[in-house]
């Protein structure tokens, strides 16, 4: 059996890090930040940095991780308040189409979904996400007035954006087709990816993953009429996010304005390459004024 790692001290800490080529110009300030930043998620953000095995690029200061550190966190906060507005957007939609053509309680009938789907295993978590959620007050009203029959629309306020994902996939493809066309004017390939694409985004930013330098499982689908392939980074999946945000002024307001004045200010360090980001990315994320 392999050996396990052995805990070391905040100063043996600061140690490797030296002897790894990090310049740490003010001890105390590396000290305090490492007691209340765990040393493996920082060193974690020394990858991008990193120019073969436990050497980093030379000049690497302390300072300049926890800036890329920060830049990272007020990046994450960024993308999670717009994918919200997607979520909760995506929720509508789906729920809204669903219920109208099958009935408030038609995601009970296996039969209003594609032969693909498990809805013995869809029922146990419907069952799941009830129970865990019984003391929150819509919940104990439709449970307690109509017998734990929750329209979809309700029921979907319980979804994580996984379980929406899938509830999209299962959907019978001619819905998924007319749903993916009324309200996002896009093919059902191209929805039902891109919601996967945006399930992993907001899973590494819930977990506080580190996104500069990173790249993600899911390879996203080109946009109709974009002339070149999404690649699965954090460009493409802010590309993706663009496709399927309903409102243009705010997304402009909310993402492209905050996200461009961080990356001047952080120019030094950022570099456009470890987000994906092409010379015009401004250009390319941002919605055209109507």
């Amino acid at each position: 059996m392999a050996k396990t790692k052995l805990p070391a001290t905040i100063k043996q800490q600061i140690s490797k890090l030296r002897e790894r080529g990090c310049i740490i110009n003010d001890e105390e300030y590396a000290t305090k930040t490492l007691t209340y930043i765990n040393y493996f998620r920082l060193s974690n953000y020394f990858e991008p940095f990193t120019v073969s095995k436990n050497r980093y690029v030379e000049g690497i200061t302390f300072e300049d991780i926890m800036r890329v550190y920060r830049f990272d966190r007020r990046l994450r906060s960024i993308l999670i308040d717009a994918l919200e507005e997607i979520e909760i957007a995506l929720r509508a939609a789906i729920s809204n189409y669903h219920a109208l053509k099958y009935g408030a309680l038609g995601y009970l009938n296996a039969s209003n979904f594609d032969f693909r789907h498990n809805h013995g295993a869809f029922m146990g978590k419907i069952r799941h996400l009830v129970e865990t959620n019984e003391d929150r007050e819509f919940v104990k009203h439709y449970n307690n007035k109509y017998r734990g029959d929750f329209p979809l629309w309700v029921i979907m306020e319980l979804f994580s954006f996984g379980t929406l994902a899938f509830f999209y996939k299962d959907m019978h493809n001619a819905d998924k087709k007319e749903l993916a066309d009324t309200y996002y004017d896009c093919s059902s390939s191209d929805l039902d990816n891109w919601i996967f694409c945006l399930n992993e985004l907001r899973n590494y930013c819930a977990h506080y993953n580190r996104l500069y330098g990173n790249t993600f499982p899911v390879e996203p689908r080109k946009p109709r009429g974009l002339r070149y392939e999404l690649q699965p980074d954090v460009f493409g999946y802010i590309m993706v996010m663009k496709q399927l945000h309903h409102n243009p002024e705010d997304w402009n307001r909310q993402v492209v304005k905050p996200l461009a004045r961080m990356v001047e200010q952080n120019s030094d360090i950022i570099q456009l390459a470890h987000l994906g980001f092409p010379e015009d990315w401004v250009e390319q994320l941002t919605f055209e004024e109507v």
